[in-house]
């Protein structure tokens, strides 16, 4: 069975008809979410039927949108691993650290959860043309879950984007668009163009189920942790859907009983060279001013203004974490710590975990005993 309801404003509570397609809030502008019949869900849903269900993000339909599983679109989302590390604990001093590798999904990156999500949903709701803005790996997920669906994906993305993703895009048979710009240039094109063209925009957080597919993340942290949260969540940050979607997928897992109120320290990292949610969190902002000349190496955190900064911002603040800014210099060595200590080949972006927890460990922010999950985004690419 299914238990979606409805779609509901993040900031202003109006609801939607989820069997429409949707993008942002009429009424404010701001992101939809899908929402459950969690007090059915609880009564319902056992922790122990998992035993019996595949290794892989599908597990927790319950909390998931697509109703009619025949509409799945999917290349095997199996669930990522969570690696306890051997030598970098002696690095940072810490006795409990682990990572959580999402470069084993099937696009090489975590964005194969929302995009096959989104994908999925779009099949659901008949919809056959798919446009996203994107300065990487989205649109590489975008494109290989629009083939496997029979879609046309129409993908924007920055003329520095890395090469490996404008290829992939064009060997799944995207219609590739490269811009003069940052992602927030090729995002103000989708938009200009969607109504005309016929597109469906899945953007970050402009369409209500990407959110839902980064969720996945949050629940299989649960459930390898045997339903007891960690204490710190470090997280690299553009779009900051992962944060959002996990801080969402936590609040309902506390409300059908599967887990209690206590909530990691969720810590966003960003490049000093595009850093919204660090200065805005340090200012005490409720939202982020666009980032101007925005420049970095890791082109997931290349992202000027996200579209729900002030959710970032309330998962940060309501669990008490923190936002950190490093240097690409920083991220090298975070790479090269990764490959030398662990062996793992982590993208730019998820190196910036590691570059964050030095600086968090330095400032006496991390105690040796918590227990501490790095999110690795993706893989390495050439």
């Amino acid at each position: 069975m299914n238990y979606l309801t409805h779609l509901e404003c993040s900031r202003c509570a109006e609801t939607y008809d989820h069997d429409v397609p949707q993008n942002l809030c009429a009424k404010c502008g701001k992101p939809l979410f899908p929402r459950y019949d969690l007090e059915k869900i609880a009564t319902v849903w056992r922790r122990t039927s998992l035993a019996q269900r595949e290794a892989s993000m599908w597990r927790y339909a319950e909390l998931l949108p697509v109703i009619d599983a025949t509409h799945i679109v999917s290349l095997g989302e199996q669930m990522t691993p969570l690696i306890q590390t051997k030598r970098l604990n002696d690095v940072f001093g810490l006795e409990a650290l682990w990572v959580k590798d999402e470069s084993r999904l099937p696009t090489g990156s975590f964005k194969a959860r929302g995009l096959a999500m989104a994908v999925s949903k779009a099949k659901e709701l008949g919809l056959t043309k798919l446009a996203i803005p994107s300065a990487g790996n989205a649109a590489t997920a975008l494109s290989i879950y629009a083939a496997r669906a029979g879609m046309e994906a129409h993908i924007f993305m920055p003329k520095d984007a890395p090469a490996f993703n404008r290829d992939t895009c064009q060997l799944a048979g995207a219609k590739v668009t490269l811009v003069d710009g940052l992602i927030t240039d090729a995002g103000k094109i989708v938009a200009e163009r969607k109504a005309g063209e016929g597109w469906f925009d899945v953007s970050t957080l402009k369409e209500p189920y990407r959110v839902e597919g980064k969720k996945t993340m949050g629940l299989e942290l649960a459930e390898q942790f045997n339903w007891e949260l960690p204490d710190v969540i470090i997280y690299p940050t553009g779009g900051g859907t992962g944060i959002v979607g996990m801080w969402k997928g936590f609040e309902e897992l506390e409300a059908i009983g599967w887990i209690d109120g206590k909530r990691p320290r969720m810590i966003s990292v960003q490049s000093a060279g595009c850093a919204p949610i660090v200065k805005a969190w340090e200012e005490g902002k409720p939202e982020a001013e666009p980032w101007p000349d925005a420049k970095t190496m890791a082109a997931g955190l290349c992202v000027p203004q996200a579209v729900g900064d002030f959710l970032i911002l309330n998962a940060i603040r309501q669990s008490g974490g923190a936002a950190v800014a490093v240097t690409d210099d920083e991220i090298r060595r975070g790479m090269e710590i990764f490959a030398t200590y662990e062996g793992l080949l982590s993208c730019p972006e998820g190196a910036a975990t590691v570059a964050g927890l030095r600086k968090l460990v330095d400032a006496g922010e991390i105690h040796p005993a918590e227990r501490v999950v790095l999110f690795n985004t993706g893989g390495y690419q050439a």
